[in-house]
């Protein structure tokens, strides 16, 4: 074992295990809604997990009945990222850049971030109650984490427009069959074939491993990056308008959003 940090009651645990750092979502009475606190523990550990020799692989999982919410709403509001060196923007730039293989395990809703951090892992094992949205204009914003650059080029340009668009959710079968999803599984089971599927990785050559994803992903590395800056941009300018504070108003008042005046 070449470290083990998972303490009970905090939001993100991070245990490393027989070069698996597995990175949980552990704030589920809150739907595993994350908060900037959230984001900097997970930009940490994948800071240390890439700096650490004996990890191969990295996990993210939630809970067998939720992934993750999205953002916290009142958090969100409360410290809205305003440069690139906030939280949020370090995780995703963290992220993308991983020169390692990544592993996400998806059970239950996957919102905004949620499933836009999806499109930088490399093998999505998913629950049969596993469901899929990036509802970013209903909240009159627009995407993130490169999901206008990385969802068209996955899903075709049709499926991302009703998916970026429109904003609905959608399920674990349609992910699988645009090839965000590896396999489905039974909700309990989901987190274990992660775990042994990053075992397999774990003993194979790291260097091996490296310089595969990186020639896979060397071809668009750079536009990622400037696609993920491009919409941090755009995504901040939204923030202050009126759809999006209109938004952000009726899901604090419990009411749906009247956009006719935007």
């Amino acid at each position: 074992m070449s470290d083990l940090l998972n303490t009970p009651n905090t939001d993100i645990q991070t245990h490393t295990e027989a070069g698996v750092t597995t990175i949980t979502l552990n704030r589920v009475s809150r739907k595993n809604s994350i908060t900037a606190g959230m984001y900097a523990a997970m930009a940490d550990a994948l800071v240390t997990a890439a700096a650490d020799a004996s990890v191969r692989v990295v996990v993210f999982q939630g809970h067998e009945t939720i992934f993750s919410a999205g953002n916290d709403i009142g958090d969100f509001l409360n410290a809205s990222p305003s440069t690139q060196d906030a939280p949020v923007f370090r995780f995703l730039h963290g992220l993308s850049d991983f020169p390692k293989p990544v592993i996400a395990s998806v059970c239950g809703p996957a919102v905004g971030i949620g499933t836009t951090m999806l499109f930088h892992c490399d093998l999505v094992y998913a629950g049969d109650n596993a469901a899929f949205s990036m509802p970013f204009v209903n909240l009159g914003l627009c995407p993130e984490a490169a999901s206008s650059l990385l969802v068209p080029q996955m899903m075709g340009y049709h499926r991302a427009a009703e998916a970026l668009l429109l904003g609905e959710p959608f399920m674990v079968e349609a992910a699988l069959e645009v090839g965000l999803v590896n396999r489905i599984v039974p909700p309990a089971q989901a987190n274990a074939l992660a775990q042994a599927q990053a075992r397999k990785l774990a003993a194979k050559p790291l260097t091996s491993l490296i310089e595969t994803k990186r020639l896979m992903k060397s071809g668009q590395a750079a536009r990622v990056t400037a696609q993920i800056k491009e919409e941090a941009v755009s995504f901040g300018r939204m923030l202050s308008e009126p759809a999006a504070r209109e938004a952000f108003t009726a899901f604090m008042e419990k009411r749906k959003p009247d956009f006719s005046k935007v």
